[in-house]
């Protein structure tokens, strides 16, 4: 979405010269503890449930994000490039200069009350995630999930923030009239690479931690085991122990992605691997020299192995409590099982 679309009215058509924003648009730029450096662009969007080009390689067709831009400040985040798309920069200006569709619930409500609204299926957080910091102080969530539960309309939600249990109660309302699934992401349980990493985002026992209250409150909740960083976070050990507490947590089910380094994304995560772990650029260039995703014979041997590991703790059974109570937490060995259809990277 380029910033023609982000104007406050439909009124802004000077061609001789666009400006980044549109007249009358508010730019907030906040100096305090709490967000430091991070600069607030608040504007009223034309339109906020957008449907993904088909070419996408995700499994959903709509989309709400009531933010650009997140300061979560992931090195890896794949959304990096679409921030270049509004004249800003995919590295430091993606982490600290954050769009705000401030208009974002009344426009989800009056777009789900349109004649040719057919109430299909609206995924949040695919793109930059909607309970980063910044929804702590805009408030924006609840008015959509208001929106989405009157409506009855089916959602599902991806985060690594655990803000969304602020809206725990909402989820519930809208669990009773519609379908609603969410899923929290977590690639790693290592501390220092989540700090070097996730530097914005709550610690990965945390967001286990969410996956278990959302659980126990019948709010089905996954696992996105993402992103899987070769030679980091692949080891088997490691491995393991991300499965373990996954299936500590109750997660209903977990889903392995390996690292994929896409155009805005690529650059600053190479930049970061190249202070931080000089040795390993040579096999990144060699692993995604050809393209942004990993060999499908890598990716296959990881999906494998968390796929034997969520067998082995009992991922995925009616009884998860149950199930983790009663399994052993060894590494499992032999074999792994044969590989179904690739998942689909999102």
């Amino acid at each position: 979405m380029r910033w023609d679309n982000l104007r406050l009215t439909d009124h802004d058509t000077d061609t001789a010269a666009t400006p980044l924003f549109a007249r009358n648009a508010v730019a907030r730029t906040f100096d305090t503890p709490d967000f430091r450096g991070i600069t607030f662009y608040e504007v009223r969007a034309r339109s906020i449930i957008n449907r993904v080009p088909g070419a996408s390689r995700v499994p959903f067709e709509w989309t709400i994000n009531p933010y650009r831009g997140c300061s979560h400040a992931c090195t890896y985040c794949f959304a990096r490039k679409t921030h270049e798309y509004l004249d800003l920069g995919s590295g430091e200006d993606f982490d600290s200069k954050i769009i705000v569709k401030i208009n974002a619930p009344e426009l989800v409500r009056r777009e789900l009350a349109a004649p040719k609204w057919a109430g299909h299926h609206v995924a949040m957080g695919t793109n930059v995630d909607c309970y980063q910091r910044a929804e702590g102080r805009y408030r924006l969530m609840p008015g959509i999930l208001a929106a989405l539960r009157d409506a009855a309309n089916p959602f599902s939600i991806l985060t690594k923030g655990s803000l969304i249990l602020r809206d725990l109660d909402l989820l519930v309302e809208a669990a009773e009239v519609t379908d609603v699934g969410t899923a929290v992401s977590v690639g790693f349980v290592d501390d220092a690479l989540w700090r070097a990493v996730e530097p914005g985002t709550p610690h990965p026992r945390k967001r286990l931690d969410v996956c278990a209250t959302l659980n126990d409150h019948g709010i089905r909740c996954g696992v996105l085991m993402a992103p899987i960083l070769p030679y980091l976070t692949d080891s088997p050990a490691m491995l393991a122990e991300t499965v373990r507490r996954i299936a500590d947590s109750g997660a209903t089910h977990v889903a392995p992605i390996t690292l994929h380094l896409r155009p805005g994304a690529r650059e600053w995560f190479m930049a970061w691997l190249s202070r931080e772990h000089p040795r390993l650029v040579p096999r990144y260039l060699e692993m995604y020299g050809r393209g942004a995703y990993a060999p499908k014979a890598y990716q296959e041997r990881i999906r494998r192995e968390v796929e034997e590991l969520a067998r082995q703790f009992g991922i995925g059974r009616t009884n998860a409590r149950e199930a983790r109570r009663i399994t052993p937490r060894t590494r499992p060995t032999g074999p792994a099982a044969p590989p179904p259809e690739q998942l689909t990277l999102i």
